[in-house]
């Protein structure tokens, strides 16, 4: 059994999410006392790394059957619903099922399901992908997640799952003149609701969303804040520890939604270039190992993952820096959090179960793909 498990890991994927993990830890301790982020985060940590080593010994075949996905999208569907009866609410957001010693949040692992469901949908139409209807149902397993996200209120995880669905209907091939032509109808809607329904105090919360740096005594305090902390870090940093920005509570959050500016304030940008490097060889071995999958699924797979990834570590990083509005997105493997530890980890040891079987394909697993037998 061990012998296969050393067989199946990408050795090399695995320990590139390490220093990751080690600059988030590093920088949520805050060396005085007591330090509740560092210290349960720990124990997360450790966690998933169980959780990544026990999903990479199973066989993931049966992912492929329609009937097994159908039911995590029903059970997903129905946990994300029963949010808003017993769901516990921080900072505004009934996102969480809180039971006192830990709290759980489903939409992290609603972003794996759908990578699923998607890599389902579209490893079985490749053949006839272009036809317009294909857009139009992966949407409506994508918007069901969406809209439930969304009335949370979780803008940053609805986001994330809109960029997940955008990505992999993009890489499926499907037409881009019919992806073009829904996107222009949304855009269509939107303006008819700006001019026709929206208020004045509504288009005002909008426009600050989208630039908050034009208040930066109010909405745009954070990002403000933010892009200081970065600023102030030159090319060495200020050390580990000397941080003023997140040390004298000026950057709000700095454990989960500001962990980058933390760490570029201490690190600099060699610590940043460091960062951006590990992330990029995690990437790259997702996308390596997607390409060696033993049928579409497998490959689709992979690619969701990554989509997913570049998506928070983007819009991670662009709001810290002032480029994009604050969503409240966490960057992966450095922010403090189970729920999304916990689910990354599981998600690439899905990754690791379909690589144990990716060089043995059978002629016959192929045949069914394109026949839609599966």
């Amino acid at each position: 059994m061990l012998n296969k498990l050393r067989l199946n890991i990408d050795w090399l994927l695995f320990f590139s999410t390490i220093p990751l993990v080690l600059a988030g830890l590093i920088t949520m301790n805050s060396f005085v006392g007591e330090n509740y982020f560092f210290e349960k985060q720990i124990i997360w940590l450790t966690i998933s790394i169980i959780v990544f080593f026990v999903f990479s010994y199973f066989d993931f075949r049966f992912l492929r059957k329609t009937g097994v996905l159908i039911i995590l999208f029903s059970f997903f569907v129905t946990l994300l619903s029963f949010l808003f009866i017993i769901g516990g609410i921080f900072q505004g957001a009934q996102s969480w099922f809180n039971f006192g010693f830990f709290a759980f949040q489903p939409s992290d692992l609603v972003k794996i399901v759908l990578i699923l469901l998607l890599a389902k949908y579209f490893s079985k139409r490749h053949i006839e992908i272009a036809n317009v209807r294909h857009i139009l149902v992966s949407g409506f397993y994508a918007f069901v997640f969406f809209i439930l996200v969304l009335l949370q209120p979780d803008f940053g995880s609805a986001i994330i799952i809109f960029l997940i669905w955008l990505g992999m209907v993009l890489v499926s091939g499907i037409s881009k003149k019919h992806l073009l032509i829904v996107f222009l109808g949304g855009v269509l809607a939107f303006t008819g609701l700006w001019f026709n329904v929206f208020q004045d105090y509504q288009k005002q919360r909008i426009m600050t969303f989208i630039h908050p740096m034009a208040d930066i005594q109010g909405a745009g305090y954070n990002a403000y804040q933010s892009t200081i902390a970065v600023g102030s870090g030159q090319v060495l940093g200020k050390g580990v520890g000397f941080g003023t920005q997140s040390r004298l509570q000026f950057l709000p959050e700095y454990e989960t939604d500001f962990i980058f500016a933390a760490f570029a304030e201490e690190w600099g940008f060699v610590g940043v270039l460091l960062l951006f490097i590990f992330f990029g060889i995690i990437i790259w071995r997702i996308l390596a190992n997607a390409m060696k999958g033993s049928t579409n699924f497998e490959v689709l797979f992979g690619l969701g993952l990554a989509i997913m990834l570049i998506s928070q570590f983007s819009i991670h990083v662009g709001m810290n820096i002032g480029l994009l509005p604050v969503t409240g997105i966490t960057i992966p493997f450095m922010s403090y959090g189970g729920s999304h530890l916990v689910a990354e980890y599981m998600a690439l040891g899905i990754l690791m179960g379909m690589r144990k079987y990716a060089q043995v394909a059978h002629r016959d697993d192929l045949k069914n793909e394109f026949l839609g037998l599966e």
